[in-house]
């Protein structure tokens, strides 16, 4: 009776595209949603207008 192939070892991970250490805090984003670009974009531009006002 032959023995099964060995199995594959899984990829590794990929490095998080945002990491944010700071003290206690610590936040890891693995994939940024599609649709947050927009919003960030968008709220930075209003911000951005209200401040030179």
């Amino acid at each position: 009776m032959a023995s099964a192939p060995p199995r594959p070892t899984p990829p590794h991970s990929a490095p998080p595209q945002f990491e944010l250490r700071c003290g206690g805090l610590h936040v890891t984003v693995q994939r940024v949603p599609v649709w947050l670009v927009p919003l960030v974009t968008t709220a930075g531009g209003i911000g951005a207008a209200w401040w030179a006002r």
